[in-house]
């Protein structure tokens, strides 16, 4: 095997994957269930959620997600795996965190390539 054809394997490699990734990303993504998770579940235990006279949920009880606040990221343009707070944009905000991701991977990956030339 020639040296510039050795060269391009772990390109073809990384390209591959990333495309893999954009794909799951997109489009499996959908398919995450919109039910509590464990954490949201046992962050509950002991409470219940009533709906209050505006429409908006309250618990009652003693549980741990009485003293939960807002994140301070809570509105930022990717809150909650959607994109804008719009439902049924989870596979978007899953690829531009994907592509964030690998390029920031990436970046990380070409610095330390060429501190050890």
């Amino acid at each position: 095997m020639s040296a510039t054809r050795a060269g391009r394997r772990p390109l073809l490699f990384f390209v591959g994957f990333g495309v893999v990734s954009l794909l799951i990303a997109g489009l499996i993504s959908y398919l995450a269930s919109g039910d509590p998770d464990g954490l949201d579940t046992v962050a509950l235990d002991g409470c219940t959620v009533v709906e209050n006279a505006r429409g908006e949920e309250d618990l009652q009880g003693t549980c741990i997600a009485q003293n939960e606040g807002e994140h301070a990221l809570g509105a930022s343009p990717l809150a909650d795996y959607a994109l804008g707070d719009t439902d049924g944009t989870g596979g978007v905000a899953g690829v531009i965190g994907v592509a964030v991701t690998l390029a920031v991977a990436g970046g990380v990956f070409l610095l330390l390539g060429r501190r050890r030339e």
